[in-house]
């Protein structure tokens, strides 16, 4: 099922058909990422969903952990419930103090 889900979103991010919500906006500008970061970020080989969400309310999302060309890692929450379109809901840079690897949670 993940396997199915990144590769849905890895088309939509190659076909453009994505958008970023108003709060995803908000953090990109604050974290400074570019548009080319959030594709690459996506698109790498490492590339992996990290937790999944399938019961939210808002539809199914996962959290993707990827990393832009330079290595630097980038969380996206994205919204995959829609048939043709890649909701981000939000996107940030994880703070090492949060996060083991980028991949766990810190208690």
């Amino acid at each position: 099922m993940a396997d199915e889900i990144l590769g849905f979103v890895k088309s939509s991010i190659r076909k453009c058909n994505y958008r970023l919500t108003f709060h995803a906006e908000e953090e990109r500008d604050a974290d400074q990422i570019t548009k080319e970061e959030i594709e690459e970020a996506i698109l790498g080989k490492d590339t992996e969903i990290i937790e999944d969400y399938p019961n939210d309310p808002r539809g199914h999302s996962c959290l993707i952990l990827g990393f832009t060309k330079e290595g630097r890692p980038i969380h996206l929450v994205c919204g995959v419930s829609q048939e043709t379109v890649v909701i981000i809901i939000t996107i940030y840079r994880p703070d090492p103090k949060e996060w083991i690897n980028w991949r766990k949670r810190r208690e």
